[in-house]
């Protein structure tokens, strides 16, 4: 597996080994030992979440505040969806600033989003199926949101073609200045 720093040094970028032939393809998705070395430090998974979407439908900017921050290691396995990670963390130089990719069925990557960083995603294809490990439970009482259209952070989006689609809770999150964040 490549495992590549992106420019928030803690967001890492995973490329599994594809071995295809004309019957389909093999790939090795997760591997604790590779994982852990990549991070520099254990990390357990305690949590799988799967969401289907459809094209314009945008997720996001979600995370949840000690004692349950959750790292989230994300993928799409049916269609494409661009992925977002933002760092929420005051004391960090790259603080309010963001990475994003393209993670889909076709490239077969895998985006590691560490606690202390918000997430979101926009579906590019018409439909797409959207898995993540979390390494904290979901809890309603620790959720977070930041505003995915925050001028201070500035997300260039890329166009899927259709409206964005946003449930009333990322429609009204607050923008980042207002925001609970990390230390």
């Amino acid at each position: 597996m490549l495992i590549t720093p992106t420019a928030l040094p803690e967001v890492l970028l995973l490329e599994p080994k594809v071995f295809g032939d004309e019957r389909g393809f093999f790939l090795e998705s997760y591997s604790q030992k590779t994982f852990d070395a990549a991070v520099g430090h254990p990390v357990e998974f305690v949590q799988d979440n799967h969401s289907r979407s459809t094209k314009g439908v945008l997720r996001g900017l979600h995370y949840q505040l000690a004692p349950h921050a959750q790292g989230k290691l994300v993928r799409a396995v049916t269609g494409a969806v661009f992925d977002v990670a933002v760092d929420l963390r005051r004391s960090s130089p790259n603080f309010g600033k963001w990475v994003g990719y393209e993670l889909s069925a076709e490239n077969k990557r895998l985006l590691w989003i560490p606690p202390g960083f918000a997430h979101g995603f926009l579906v590019l294809s018409d439909s797409a199926d959207f898995l993540y490990k979390t390494t904290d439970y979901y809890a309603p009482q620790a959720e977070g949101s930041v505003r995915f259209d925050d001028p201070a952070i500035g997300i260039v989006w890329p166009e899927s073609g259709v409206p964005a689609q946003l449930s009333g809770k990322d429609r009204d999150a607050p923008l980042l200045e207002a925001a609970k964040t990390f230390d």
